[in-house]
């Protein structure tokens, strides 16, 4: 787990300034602000239905949800589309099915903290690889998510940043120079 590092140590790096998850050569696509997204790339092709993730190189998709009303679920409806067009799902094994399962926690989870901690959320981003899902919601808040010590399991509340370290691969906030806010991040690996 890493709240220091900007990124994990497998990641190519935070994007460039302006980035827009856009393949290059690509207009960028964004959500528009009713909460509707459209894919920032195109879908993998038709792939074998094993279940396993079909994506082609790295695949970014993007929802505002700046001003939005129930954003957790939007979040997790947003996300369970991509895990689809991803190959994700549906899930052929138990083990395909935890690991799309323990990526919906973790969006609900980051979005629910940036509502509760951070005036709200901005964005959600998701980036897909073959092996690696890496989820960012960004907000303007000035605070730093840490799972709260020592846990307590039987206490309500809490929970929400020791749910993340223990299911993700690895995760950290990303602050930029001279803005308010951050992007939180968490990484998920596919099932072998």
């Amino acid at each position: 787990m890493s709240t220091t590092r900007p990124y994990s140590p497998g990641d190519r790096g935070p994007e460039p300034s302006g980035a827009s998850g856009a393949s290059e050569g690509e207009a960028p696509v964004v959500g528009a602000a009713t909460g509707a997204a459209a894919p920032s790339e195109p879908t993998a092709p038709p792939g074998p239905t094993d279940g396993m993730p079909r994506a082609r190189g790295r695949q970014v998709r993007r929802l505002r949800l700046e001003g939005e009303s129930g954003v957790v679920p939007l979040a997790r409806d947003f996300t369970r589309q991509a895990l689809y067009a991803w190959g994700w799902l549906p899930a052929a094994t138990a083990d395909q099915r935890a690991a799309a399962e323990d990526v919906l926690l973790v969006v609900s989870e980051l979005v629910t903290n940036a509502c509760l901690h951070a005036e709200g959320p901005d964005e959600l981003r998701l980036a897909c690889d073959n092996k690696v899902i890496r989820l960012e919601v960004s907000d303007r808040g000035t605070g730093q998510p840490a799972p709260r010590t020592p846990h307590r399991a039987g206490r309500p509340g809490g929970h929400g940043m020791f749910i993340v370290q223990r299911l993700c691969l690895d995760w950290g906030v990303v602050r930029a120079p001279g803005t308010p806010g951050k992007t939180v991040w968490a990484e998920l690996g596919a099932p072998a």
